[in-house]
């Protein structure tokens, strides 16, 4: 596998040039100035580099191991690579101040966690968990709680799960049977069994604490009756020590397509008196409390997405450029590497810019989270509503995109893609389980199209139309860029007519669940080709204005090849979606299937 560096110069790009730094500007960043942003980032690139990404092959090719004593111990150098990381201080650097974190914003965090993905996504995904284990208890654990756990959790020497799905509940989580008994101290003893559990058992850090869902005997079925708990690996004594073996055990780990450095464990909670676990926030809304937590992972995931599409796409350019093969189209020697094959050149163009589109989007939504949380009170909430907006986007389609990037870089490789040595096929098979993680694709996109679209009838996601539609102006009216503006000009107004289509539908008493359950993929892709597209046209404009002031870096040429690309290339096939919602509201009981 070729070496990986960490794209920084992408990085600051987005952070400098698109979003022009604006979340420092927020109140509570003062201390977060340019250089620091800029040294962190590099700091951030060795630990990535040098640290993480050597181990990215050797971790899939050792994977995990499920002692006898139910423990589980992770590839070699996992276990140092993970606390080179918390002695960094990594962990915290998103986190406010207040709760013993750095207090960066949620960008700055953003950009650090798709360095680390693109290093080794097995390994990164161990703290993006402990990030929604934090964010869900900051936001609903009782003070006590907090006191215990989130130091710890904060610092890094402790991580943090989530645990939902159980074997007769998948997705649907109405369904979950772990019982949580309550004790006379306030406590409760839980019995039951989660499954797929990320980093559920592991010997990289000194304590794990779990959020679990469950519900008491007495508790009411279906989703009201869930509530949510925290139950730690080892319990904590009243001086923060750590006490004896908690009654939870990893049962086994999954043998899995990819991702084979990361633990995915079957715990198992009561064997025996029953695990210790404390009630988090509210009884009977553990749901609610959860989506605090699935909230922070699904951006992440998408940011996951982001930095394995990355790293394929090094990968793929690295062995294009050395790879010799056939004549050249153009020189006509036959010592050409295949990077001259221009249909070679079309793949790795396809990679680079829809990586860069990925990117640009998901770190305007962590900028979109920034304002939400340190904004004036005018903006929280619209940015929140945008935020709310794009993470499904973000998560959906960056994942979804990721694998075909993942695809792609195979397929550039040729035959020895499909050879496990040259380290393609790894990132394809880690790539394929995002698209399912945090919520299936298909969830978020039910949960745009059929929930974030309805409540606000199309508000927030028209905000980003009308803006969608001031850049397209604005390449319009730049001679050399007129192209890109009118074709996302025209990607602007499919979204527009589609969204309507989605709303007008979700009004149905009759059929309009099944219209938003039929179309809200295609709905979602095609917000995703479009808002992508949008923040290409951004950086078509940038790099524009960079080189009209006599910077003449190599950077921004490839920046606007890349966007070219995006707008002429890539949204055209992203806009046939609306299309096909517009044919399939028209013929909605043709879609159901009969059984044969």
């Amino acid at each position: 596998m070729f070496p990986f560096a960490a794209p920084v110069r992408d990085l600051r790009f987005v952070l400098e040039e698109l979003l022009e730094h604006r979340s420092l500007d927020l109140p509570g960043f003062e201390e977060a100035t340019p250089d620091l942003v800029e040294a962190v980032l590099e700091e951030a690139a060795k630990l990535a580099g040098e640290v993480w990404a050597p181990l990215n092959a050797s971790g899939d090719r050792q994977g995990c191991m499920r002692r006898e004593d139910g423990g589980v111990t992770l590839p070699n150098g996992f276990a140092e690579a993970y606390q080179a990381y918390v002695e960094g201080g990594w962990n915290g650097i998103g986190v406010s101040e207040a709760l013993g974190g750095q207090g960066l914003p949620e960008v700055v965090a953003s950009s650090v966690q798709e360095m680390l993905h693109g290093a080794n996504m097995a390994l990164g995904l161990c703290p993006m968990l402990t990030a929604g284990a934090i964010e869900a208890l900051a936001h609903h654990g009782s003070d006590a709680l907090k006191e215990t756990y989130l130091p710890k959790l904060v610092e890094g020497s402790w991580t943090g799960t989530m645990n939902l799905t159980e074997p007769q509940a998948g997705s649907d989580l109405s369904k979950v049977r772990t019982r949580a008994v309550p004790q006379e101290d306030g406590s409760y003893r839980l019995f039951g069994q989660k499954i797929f559990i990320t980093w559920g058992e592991h010997d990289a850090s000194e304590n794990i604490i779990h959020l679990v869902l469950a519900r008491k005997p007495d508790a009411p079925e279906g989703n009201k009756g869930i509530s949510l708990f925290l139950v730690p690996k080892y319990l904590v004594n009243a001086d923060g020590s750590l006490g004896e073996r908690n009654d939870v055990t990893c049962a086994s780990i999954e043998h899995k397509l990819g991702i084979h450095g990361s633990p995915t464990c079957t715990l198992s909670f009561g064997e025996n008196d029953g695990a210790i676990g404390y009630l988090v926030g509210e009884e009977g809304r553990g749901l609610n409390h959860m989506f605090t937590m699935m909230n922070e992972a699904r951006h992440k995931v998408g940011i996951q997405g982001i930095g394995v599409a990355e790293r394929a796409c090094q990968h793929a350019f690295a062995y294009a450029l050395d790879r010799t093969q056939g004549r050249s189209p153009r020189s006509g020697r036959d010592d050409c590497t295949i990077s001259d094959h221009l249909d070679v050149r079309r793949m790795l163009l396809s990679m680079r810019a829809r990586t860069d589109a990925l990117r640009a989007l998901a770190l305007y939504c962590a900028a979109q989270l920034d304002v939400a949380r340190h904004g004036a009170a005018g903006e929280r909430e619209v940015a929140q509503a945008r935020a709310d907006v794009l993470i499904p986007v973000v998560k959906a389609f960056s994942t979804d995109q990721a694998v075909d990037i993942a695809s792609l870089g195979v397929q550039v490789h040729g035959g020895m893609g499909f050879i496990e040595e040259t380290g393609a096929a790894q990132l394809l098979r880690d790539a394929r389980i995002a698209p399912i993680y945090e919520g299936t694709n298909g969830i978020q996109a039910l949960d745009l199209a059929g929930r974030k679209l309805q409540r606000d009838g199309g508000a927030a996601l028209a905000g980003l139309i009308e803006e969608v539609e001031a850049t397209a102006s604005e390449l319009s009216e730049n001679g050399e860029h007129a192209a890109m503006g009118e074709s996302l000009a025209a990607g602007a107004a499919d979204l527009e007519a589609a969204m309507q289509l989605v709303l007008e539908a979700g009004r149905d008493p009759e059929q309009g669940a099944d219209a938003i359950q039929a179309y809200a993929t295609p709905f979602l892709s095609l917000a995703g080709h479009v808002l992508c597209a949008w923040q290409m046209g951004r950086a078509a404009l940038r790099a524009s204005a960079a080189q009209a002031s006599g910077n003449s870096e190599p950077f921004y040429q490839a920046k606007q090849a890349a966007a070219d690309f995006a707008l002429r290339h890539w949204l055209p096939v992203g806009r046939a979606n609306r299309s096909v919602i517009e044919a399939g509201m028209k013929s909605l009981a043709d879609y159901r299937v009969t059984p044969s």
